[in-house]
């Protein structure tokens, strides 16, 4: 294939050109017309900065307009007022100094005067006009305000007192009538015999700006807060084409991660336009650079091996709606000149519609094929070494019916060519045989799916048939030729008798010395009678211990686990309080029960010497602060201090498990035993090639009397402190153990009501007495 198959380099070349140039193509068609999307995406981020900002300002900006503006008109409101009032005032005093004043009643020419003053266009209903003689008591007044007639004008008014002295002189001005705010306006005879005065309350000449002012208020709060729904809709959109883009980015990445795990790659043909897309998978099954760029009929032609089919007249078949799918197994040329095979399935998206358009996969089978090529010679091979063995071989399927046999099965059973049809039932097969001279069955060790015959042909012969049951339920049979092992078997019985015979002569001989040894066997019976019955009595022990404890554990974990399940309710609640309380009650009880039959299980293993040991180096210190950290809670319980005084670098060789339990056992006791807000130091310290360990606690102690029974199996001390405390004893004692089977002890110091210290000595190298000796 290498031969025939090699790629030219003039054709490599020619193809990785006219892909540099797609890329290049398609590099700068991007750089020059990038989608829109990209570029909005692009300046997305600088959008959602600048957009707040722009709105914020333009609601700014609007807001200081119309501030100004409205002020501005408020000025205006209040000019314009103050010159209608000046002019009021002064018409209505040079009408009071006109000659017909002179002559008529001073109050009805002056109401006179206000009736007719009171028609000038300028005026409303909300102006006061009144006149006042010398003394500024006034005459007459408009009707709305005809109870101040009477009244000191000076009284009324509070503020006046420029108008009340210079007149129009002192303009318009503001001032309190009964705590509210007008404009009044005053023009005073020149005989200062009579006065006029103009005025409006503030609250009316501004009514129309306020008015305004809401109307404005109102417009402003609803565009500001149209611009912030605006605003909110922008972000949550952006917001959810970011996950929308960040969902399409994963499925299509994951997509990617499956083809390229799958060895296969994803193409798509336009059948109208010629062209195809490749996924970057196919490009790195074929070892090409990938580019965005359509392929050309004739480019993937090219890279098609010539014998396994024309892309053309399968673009035709497909075009005249011949076929509507692709199932095609073909070689493809891989970028370094090798032909690889490839598996293409593929379907037309819309048989109907009028552009035909193809979807598929391609799958990199070259392993397969080569495989398969490997199974089909070593079939072959194996054919070959089954026919030129020397034992019969013949091979059933699990219907019993023949595989395949060879000529040694033909010859041995006297079966000829045609007899031996692959698919014969074996029972038709064993008819055509000739009868044996005699068969039996022997013991086969190979197991029940296996049986082991010896039978003796006619012609003398002897054989042994091995048969097997094969994994698909058929049965492989191997016949080997024993004749010459039966013929040495027979001479081997004949030796053997003649071996009995002197057997016997010695057995005679050896009596005598038999019966002087008697005594010696006798003692010794006796002797290893009385050592089984301790052995089996310790044996008996360990054993009891061992099944109670599995007996009292398998219940045991169901209880606690019952238990918890029913404290946390997970299958509703319980009903009454009660209950929750015994079912903590019951857990509680059970996992210390639970720790009980696991020291009773670990001291009979330790006494029965069944407890292994796996030494390593260990570094104490993470070890212990590991230790202190599980009995912390406890600790936090009766807030009992513990302090560790352990150097960084100190190694020993031994068992993990075991430092570490004996670490637990101890601190567990130092807290049962250490009253509230106690104290505990944890201490270790190289001593003459040793490491030791000790453990201080200024708890209730223990009277002197009882140091010596410590330590041992089920020995517990009772006072008036540790009375109230549940144990089993074991701790002190499997402690002890664990010390002495690493070549170290343990020691207790202690003092009724002053506290307890446990040292532990342990061996760096971590070998026992025992370990030593051997």
């Amino acid at each position: 294939m290498a031969g025939a198959d090699a790629w030219s380099a003039p054709e490599g070349a020619a193809f990785a050109r006219r892909g540099e140039r797609r890329d290049k193509v398609a590099g700068n068609a991007r750089f020059i017309a990038a989608p829109a999307y990209l570029r909005l995406l692009a300046a997305e981020p600088l959008l959602k900065r600048s957009i707040p900002v722009l709105i914020i300002i333009f609601l700014v900006v609007v807001a200081s307009v119309r501030f100004m503006s409205m002020m501005t008109w408020r000025d205006d409101v209040e000019r314009d007022a103050k010159a209608i009032l000046n002019l009021a005032s002064g018409e209505l005093a040079n009408a009071m100094m006109l000659p017909a004043a002179s002559e008529a009643d001073p109050r009805l020419y002056a109401s006179d005067m206000l009736r007719k003053a009171g028609l000038l266009g300028a005026l409303t209903r909300n102006h006061v006009m009144a006149i006042t003689d010398g003394a500024f008591r006034i005459v007459a007044a408009t009707p709305q305000e005809r109870h101040w007639e009477g009244q000191s004008l000076d009284n009324l008014l509070s503020g006046a007192q420029p108008l009340f002295l210079f007149g129009a002189r002192a303009g318009p001005m503001e001032v309190t009538v009964d705590g509210e705010a007008w404009f009044a306006a005053a023009d005073i005879t020149d005989s200062r015999t009579a006065a006029a005065f103009v005025m409006i309350p503030k609250s009316a000449v501004l009514a129309e700006w306020r008015r305004a002012v809401s109307m404005n208020v109102t417009l402003f709060v609803l565009t500001a807060g149209v611009l912030l729904i605006i605003l909110y809709a922008y972000f949550s959109q952006a917001a959810r084409a970011q996950a929308a883009d960040r969902i399409y980015l994963e499925a299509h990445q994951r997509i990617d991660l499956a083809l390229v795990r799958g060895r296969c790659g994803l193409w798509d043909w336009d059948m109208v336009r010629g062209n195809m897309y490749w996924s970057r998978s196919m490009y790195d099954l074929l070892g090409y650079k990938p580019c965005e760029a359509m392929l050309s009929f004739g480019e993937v032609a090219e890279i098609m091996h010539e014998d396994d089919g024309d892309l053309f007249e399968l673009a035709n078949k497909i075009v005249s709606r011949e076929i509507d799918h692709i199932d095609k197994v073909f070689r493809m040329r891989h970028a370094d000149g090798q032909w690889v095979w490839m598996r293409a399935r593929a379907q037309v998206i819309d048989p109907e519609a009028p552009e035909i358009q193809l979807i598929g996969i391609a799958v990199h089978i070259t392993e397969q094929r080569h495989l398969a090529l490997r199974s089909e010679t070593a079939d072959m091979r194996l054919r070959t070494a089954i026919e030129n063995i020397n034992e019969s071989f013949v091979l059933w399927d699990s219907s019993q019916c023949l595989v395949m046999c060879n000529s040694k099965y033909q010859q041995d059973n006297g079966l000829s060519d045609r007899d031996v049809i692959p698919g014969t039932s074996r029972e038709t097969l064993e008819q055509k045989m000739p009868a044996f001279a005699s068969q039996r069955r022997l013991a086969n060790a190979n197991g029940p799916n296996s049986a082991t015959y010896e039978r003796q042909l006619g012609d003398g012969r002897w054989l042994q048939v091995n048969e097997l049951r094969t994994r698909d339920g058929g049965t492989v049979s191997v016949g080997s030729d024993i004749t010459q092992i039966k013929q040495h078997q027979e001479k081997l019985v004949d030796s053997e008798r003649r071996l009995m015979a002197t057997i016997h002569d010695l057995s005679l001989a050896r009596r005598a010395e038999q019966d002087r040894s008697a005594e010696l066997v006798e003692l010794n019976r006796k002797y290893m009678r009385e050592t089984e019955r301790a052995e089996a009595a310790n044996r008996a022990k360990s054993e009891f211990l061992a099944n109670m404890s599995h007996e009292l554990r398998t219940p045991l974990n169901a209880i606690i686990g019952f238990s918890e399940v029913m404290e946390s309710a997970l299958f509703g609640p319980l009903g009454s309080d009660r209950y929750e309380e015994y079912a903590h009650d019951i857990q509680s009880s059970g996992n210390y029960l639970l720790g009980v039959i696991n020291d009773i299980l670990d001291m009979s293993k330790i006494e029965a010497g069944q407890f292994s040991m796996d030494r390593e180096e260990i570094d104490l210190c993470p070890l212990i602060h590991e230790t202190v950290r599980v009995i912390s809670l406890q600790a936090a319980k009766k807030s009992i201090a513990v302090d560790t005084r352990i150097a960084e670098s100190m190694r020993l060789f031994a068992d993990r498990r075991a430092i570490k339990q004996i670490a637990i056992n101890l601190l567990s006791n130092a807290i049962k035993f250490t009253g509230q807000g106690g104290r505990i130091t944890v201490r270790a310290r190289k001593v003459s090639g040793a490491i030791m360990l000790s453990i201080e606690d200024n708890g209730c102690g223990i009277p002197k009397a009882a140091l010596g029974k410590l330590g041992r199996p089920f020995e517990q001390v009772q006072n008036q402190f540790s009375k109230n405390h549940t144990g089993s004893g074991l701790g002190l004692a499997i402690s002890r153990s664990l010390a002495e089977l690493h070549g170290g002890a343990l020691k207790i110091r202690s003092r009724e009501g002053l506290g307890t210290i446990v040292s532990v000595r342990i061996p760096e190298n971590g070998a026992s007495a025992a370990e030593k000796a051997a």
